[in-house]
């Protein structure tokens, strides 16, 4: 088969494998619950969370991608739609309100049961046939389990309904989309001011409900079988940019939409690089390669990074590196504790300081040196929606959480980087689990299944 027929096929077989997975949607019970426990944050402020638009180049080259907050409180993925989210106001509430108004300004707010709105835009029939195929306001009320569903242009209403005529606080997730609209409020008069409700919903973002972790599990599973198949096509010769484009091919085919972050695949010096992606690089015989790679699957991230030989044998010293690395992500597997282990920091409880002490404790480099000062990044973030998701605050780490344990040595001078990372949950026991656990990790079980 000549080249240009297999590079018709794979892209095929991608677009078909693409075609036969959309993304997930857990219960719209499950996406109301969220709406309501963040409105109980909002300390009775109404919130409008804005998805992402629909309107550059940019999309066209990489796809669509809906904002994450917008996500996880609707399940929604039409562009350019809003949500308002109205907390209740009991009489109590509404009196402590009323009370900071300046002498003489007669009350302005009423008790009011919480509600909720959707509002999209209307369609463009025209534009569809571009985009596809959009929700209009008046046929989504079932599929996304909203009471009420209505055109984006009733947003200046919604809000006036709701907030004092003297004005009042808006919290809103901010960002380019979001400014625009506030501007849009402003000129019809309404007195809004916004504040920023993205900490509030990344917070309720931490810990992940069972069906959140499904969608993380099913990012990973199909993460690891990429990294496999790109175990037995590495070979001196081949290109770190091929590498790439077959593990995305792999985990995309296995059902995940696009890739979490950029891969990088670095060979020899590259893998001393730690967020080298431009994978253009040859891989050499004696080269060691870091792979860092993994996919989204329906919105949720995976976060997987494993070191193998270019020839399938380290060497003896990248088998003493790798090893050290190793035990390192052991020594802070044995340290964790649920409820009472950090993250990073210096602190004795830190899964962080465990990886320090075992590598600046383990090894040499060529100037007799520890190796400490070769960990140049902490060990530990979370993971879900964003492949670094937000609202961790450094606090003890517990049940319902997905993070990552991922020590490394990067040695420029020898051109020898190692990095070893797995995604992990603290289970409803406080036990954890490394959900990338299928994936080996040792040095004799890589050069065995490479050697196949």
């Amino acid at each position: 088969m000549n080249r240009s027929r297999v590079v018709r096929l794979v892209i095929l077989l991608t677009l078909i494998a693409t075609a036969a997975f959309a993304l997930e949607r857990q219960p719209n019970q499950i996406y109301r619950a969220r709406r309501e426990a963040l409105a109980k944050k909002a300390n009775g402020a109404p919130i409008v969370v804005f998805a992402t638009t629909e309107s550059d180049l940019t999309e066209v080259l990489t796809g669509f991608r809906q904002d994450e907050d917008f996500w996880y409180l609707t399940g929604v993925n039409e562009p350019g739609a809003a949500v308002l989210i109205v907390p209740a106001l009991d009489a109590e509430a509404v009196k402590a309100a009323n009370a900071q108004l300046p002498p003489g300004r007669p009350p302005t707010l009423k008790p009011r049961p919480y509600s909720e709105v959707l509002l999209l835009p209307q369609r463009n029939h025209a534009a569809e046939r571009w985009t596809g195929p959009k929700l209009g306001p008046g046929d989504a009320d079932a599929k996304t389990g909203f009471d009420r569903v209505v055109p984006l242009d009733a947003l200046r209403e919604e809000i006036a309904n709701v907030i004092s005529p003297l004005g009042g606080v808006v919290l809103v997730n901010q960002g380019k989309d979001s400014k625009l609209a506030l501007d849009w409020l402003k000129r019809g008069n309404l007195s809004v001011y916004s504040r920023d409700v993205k900490p509030l919903i990344a917070s309720l973002r931490v810990v992940k409900d069972t069906g959140e972790i499904e969608l993380i599990r099913k990012a990973t599973d199909a993460s690891v079988e990429a990294h496999l198949a790109a175990w037995k096509a590495i070979k001196p010769g081949t290109g770190e940019r091929q590498i790439a484009a077959l593990m995305v091919y792999e985990f995309e085919r296995r059902g995940c939409e696009r890739p979490a972050y950029g891969p990088i695949v670095g060979s020899g010096f590259h893998s001393t690089v730690l967020h080298y992606d431009e994978d253009s690089g040859p891989i050499n015989d004696g080269d060691i390669i870091v792979m860092d790679v993994g996919g989204e699957y329906s919105m949720y991230a995976t976060d997987i990074t494993r070191t193998v030989p270019a020839n399938g044998r380290f060497t003896p010293r990248q088998r003493e590196i790798y090893d050290i690395v190793l035990g390192a992500q052991q020594a802070a597997i044995r340290a964790f504790k649920s409820g009472k282990s950090l993250l990073g920091g210096r602190d004795e409880n830190s899964l962080f300081m465990a990886a320090y002490e075992y590598i600046n404790s383990h090894g040499k480099d060529l100037h007799g040196q520890p190796l400490g000062q070769y960990l140049i990044h902490g060990i530990s973030h979370m993971v879900g929606l964003n492949v670094h998701d937000p609202g961790y605050d450094g606090k003890a780490v517990g049940p319902g959480m997905v993070f990552t344990i991922e020590p490394g040595i990067y040695i420029p001078e020898e051109s020898l980087g190692v990095r070893i990372e797995d995604t992990f949950l603290v289970d409803a026991q406080g036990n954890l689990v490394n959900l990338s656990g299928n994936l080996p990790k040792s040095a004799e079980e890589i050069e065995k299944l490479m050697a196949k």
